[in-house]
């Protein structure tokens, strides 16, 4: 039978939102209601996401309880720290979905030190293929009325090391983490960085040497996943391209593995996965095959000479990496199928 889910979204002009209401369009049961932002309220949506054609005249209203009192689903599109407080105030019988960061830490050490501010609290983590000791965390989503969708660097590295983790096929205690990213993981801000003369043809890292806020909560996800003690090194470096991240992530290989056999741990934890797809030995993953999907595509190879286990990830950061892990959650806590309204297909080239 067919249901109707309104659907309110917050932060709809910026980079985020704007992918979760084009995302969420191609859902047969979504009917979107109030499109908030702050200082974008008044606009239509198309002065902002002008590529939102259905959408384009509807009027931006602003972002206050008010508006997002009464829908099925809110979708918070907000800055990191801005969520908590609206949130709060929120029926309990609301499915509210966080793509900001402040419900995913379970640490409000951690919260305090990446973040700054009082934690927000805790909520059940939006990312159904994370592996945990009881199966995986698509298990726990069902009828849950909050969600915290995961960061999109999170995302890359969380899906790409996993199984090794999981099955004891790597140490753990020394990952290394080199990521590409693109310029949209950083939203719509004005900043000299991130302005397209700065950007084209450079690659600049960030945030390096141990200060990124997404480093808590892959330790968080890894410990989930098995590891009892993780140390990551983790480089984010922009690259001139619109969106997409490819993860390199290397681990030493567990003492008395079989190197042949590691293999095997990502082809059994990702036999029946819809979005995640380990490569045929050879290929290796690209982000311009993961453009405008939900699709996580990696590979895993043993560098025998080094002893290393070697993983590359590829995603759409805007994609799998919010909006997309975003309804996929969505449609578990409904008790809807998983792959509702989401495509595998990217957009190449």
């Amino acid at each position: 039978m067919h249901m109707t889910i309104s659907v309110a979204v917050s932060g709809a002009s910026g980079y985020v939102g704007g992918e979760v209401l084009r995302v969420f369009s191609a859902h047969p049961d979504v009917e979107f209601g109030a499109l908030t932002a702050h200082s974008s309220a008044g606009d239509a949506i198309g002065v902002h996401q002008p590529h939102l054609r259905p959408l384009a005249d509807r009027v931006i209203v602003p972002t206050n309880v008010e508006t997002l009192a009464g829908h099925d689903v809110v979708v918070l599109a907000l800055p990191h720290g801005a969520s908590g407080e609206i949130a709060a105030q929120l029926s309990p019988e609301t499915l509210v979905i966080d793509c900001g960061a402040d419900h995913r830490l379970s640490s409000a050490d951690a919260w305090s030190e990446y973040y700054g501010g009082a934690h927000s609290g805790t909520w059940p983590y939006g990312m159904p293929e994370l592996i945990t000791a009881a199966g995986h965390q698509r298990d726990v989503l069902p009828g849950t009325k909050r969600i915290a969708v995961p960061g999109c660097n999170v995302t890359a590295v969380t899906l790409g090391i996993q199984p090794g983790v999981a099955a004891g096929v790597i140490d753990p205690t020394n990952l290394v983490a080199v990521l590409a990213v693109g310029y949209s993981g950083a939203g719509k801000k004005l900043a000299t960085n991130l302005l397209a003369s700065e950007g084209l043809g450079a690659a600049s890292p960030y945030a390096v040497g141990g200060s990124h806020r997404h480093i808590p909560e892959i330790l968080q996800n890894l410990e989930v996943a098995g590891a009892k003690d993780v140390r990551i090194s983790f480089t984010p470096v922009l690259v001139p391209m619109a969106r997409g991240i490819l993860a390199t992530i290397t681990a030493p290989l567990a003492a008395g593995v079989d190197a042949d056999a590691v293999r095997a741990a990502w082809e059994e934890a990702y036999r029946d996965e819809p979005f995640v797809h380990l490569l045929a030995e050879g290929q290796w993953p690209t982000t311009a095959a993961t453009l405008g999907a939900n699709t996580a595509l990696v590979q895993v190879t043993v560098d025998k000479k080094a002893g290393k286990v070697v993983v590359v990830a590829a995603i759409d950061n805007l994609v799998k990496g919010t909006a997309g892990a975003a309804l996929q959650s969505m449609n578990v806590a409904l008790g809807l199928p998983e792959t509702t309204g989401l495509t595998t297909i990217g957009v190449a080239p």
